[in-house]
């Protein structure tokens, strides 16, 4: 047989890796006295970087969720079918308590260690986050209803994946959705025309239309609904005690751009049986508690992605050689990947302290719930908005190889826009700065001391904490306050990404980013850092025997 060709001068596979080997993640475990949790998000980290997981992981959304709206019969059955992949990787999250596990875990950092699991699975297959993360989501805002919390609760934080359609309460695991947003109105929920009357047994019955209603597989939904006192949340299983199907029926899934092993459907409520959580007339701010719960989701799953495709990128680069010798030896590419690694770097640092700031609201620290409240709207805002263009670049450090589907590039491309639109796209979330610092001043105090803390450790840094300073003084008209909405929630993100990089990461990379993101001496694009910057450094770090680099 003729050999037609050699293969030369491409990667080898890039498996049998740890996405938890990561400086900066377990170093905010060990600072935040979580470090009890360090072999579990190893042992997670190991896990995701198989050759199995990875499979599974395609398999999932190569061969997306289909919807079965009716038996041979003619009889309505309203399921989702999906790959066995996809119920392989679900097991495994929920086993390893990424959902609502840390709601009953009193340790300290319970949050943060879920987050650095969230954060490293994530890396995987990040489609079946969304419902993992609304079941961590939907216990706050469900205690508003103490008897269903009772009820609920356990079997939502349960560490049993119990997939398919049963009445809820016989089951041994659970997992939650949430309905909210319709056709007319999107995020002004308050467009909503569904409407809920009450039953006269305590219950009420729903009917109305949902526009995207995230993963109807679930057993159980937080869905908004008008009643005579305005919109009001409920519970809505999908099964009711007696076993029947509630009328809640799924009338086709959405064909996505990515996020497709996932399934996203619209909805008709058809007199659907539900359970009032919270007061009457007040189902946004019941609600509300999800929601923050799931955009510290987004900004995790976008530092993850940032992750994925650094490390991808540094593989690549490490394997291919142009012009005489490997790209990663090449100054130009040393520099990209150097900046995208801080990038990166500067989401896990945020997205950490995020978490830990969870932690400690809940342990009854006014000044962190104040400070989450602020900093998770300019950090979801921002840190989503660049996992797009970090995702870009990192594929063209892949070239050609990277446009193809077996590089996993695109999907980790298709992916990135999603969490910068899902729970509120730019505009929302840079709105809902403006209305934190309106409605609680307290959270601008917790702002500035955290950002503070590193006051006169950098010229640059302090300059930036005084311009964010300076950028208040024009909020008192709101039209205004409206056209600055985006800078300044960018700028926030910013020092405060900057304030965590001077206090806990290398010299090198705090020093890279106050000089490239804060200090002016950059281009737009990534590879643009300032002459003089220690790119040996930074990739030292980022490649260090044992973080998952090349």
């Amino acid at each position: 047989m003729t050999v037609t060709h050699e293969v030369l001068n491409q990667a080898p596979p890039l498996t049998e890796f740890s996405t938890a080997d990561e400086p900066a993640l377990l170093e905010a475990l060990r600072r935040e006295g979580a470090e009890w949790g360090a072999a579990e998000v190893s042992a997670l980290g190991a896990l995701a970087g198989t050759q199995a997981v990875q499979d599974q992981a395609r398999w999932a959304e190569e061969q997306p969720p289909r919807l079965l709206t009716h038996d041979r019969y003619g009889h309505r059955v309203d399921e989702v079918e999906f790959h066995p992949a996809w119920h392989q990787l679900m097991s495994v999250a929920v086993e390893h308590g990424l959902h609502a596990a840390p709601w009953s875990d009193d340790r300290t950092g319970a949050h943060l260690v879920r987050a650095a699991k969230f954060y490293v699975w994530s890396q995987a297959e990040p489609g079946h986050g969304c419902p993992i993360s609304m079941t961590y989501a939907a216990i706050p805002a469900l205690r508003a209803a103490p008897e269903l919390a009772a009820q609920y609760e356990p079997l939502l934080a349960s560490r049993t994946y119990d997939f398919g359609l049963r009445a809820p309460l016989t089951k041994s695991g659970l997992i939650a959705g949430m309905s909210m947003t319709e056709k007319q109105g999107g995020s002004d929920v308050r467009a909503n025309t569904t409407r809920a009357v009450p039953a006269g047994d305590g219950t009420y019955r729903i009917t109305g239309h949902k526009w995207f209603t995230s993963a109807p597989m679930s057993d159980v939904f937080l869905a908004l609904a008008h009643t005579a006192e305005g919109l009001s949340c409920f519970l809505v299983p999908r099964v009711l005690p007696d076993g029947t199907r509630n009328g809640m029926h799924l009338m086709r899934l959405k064909d996505k751009l990515g996020n497709r092993s996932n399934a996203s459907s619209e909805i008709e409520y058809d007199e659907a049986v539900a359970w009032p959580v919270g007061e009457p007339g007040r189902g946004v701010r019941t609600i509300v508690e999800m929601v923050n719960m799931t955009r510290l989701d987004c900004v995790l799953g976008s530092a993850a992605g940032m992750r994925a495709g650094l490390r991808q990128a540094l593989h690549h680069t490490a394997h291919r050689r142009a012009f005489g010798r490997e790209l990663a030896q090449q100054p130009l590419m040393r520099s990209v990947l150097a900046d995208l690694a801080i990038e990166s770097e500067a989401a896990t640092m945020l997205a950490m302290r995020l978490a830990a700031a969870v932690d400690r609201a809940q342990a009854g620290d006014a000044a962190e719930a104040a400070l989450r409240r602020l900093a998770l709207a300019a950090g979801k805002y921002w840190v989503c908005k660049r996992g797009s263009t970090h995702a870009a670049e990192a594929l063209e450090c892949l070239g050609g190889n990277g446009y193809v589907e077996e590089s996993g590039m695109p999907r980790l491309y298709r992916e990135a826009p999603l969490l910068s639109i899902w729970e509120g796209s730019g505009n929302v979330a840079a709105l809902d700065v403006l209305r934190a610092l309106a409605k609680e001043p307290s959270s601008l105090d917790a702002f500035f001391a955290e950002v503070d803390a590193a006051a006169g450790a950098d010229r640059r840094l302090d300059a930036a904490v005084a311009g964010v300073r300076g950028m208040l003084g024009g909020l008192a008209v709101p039209e205004r306050a409206q056209l600055m909405a985006r800078s300044l929630a960018e700028r926030m993100a910013l020092v405060l990404q900057g304030s965590l990089l001077v206090r806990y990461s290398h010299p090198a990379v705090a020093d890279a980013f106050c000089a490239s993101r804060l200090g002016g001496e950059w281009g737009n694009a990534f590879g643009t850092l300032p002459v003089g910057v220690d790119l040996g450094a930074i990739l030292d770090r980022t490649q260090a025997k044992g973080t998952g680099g090349a």
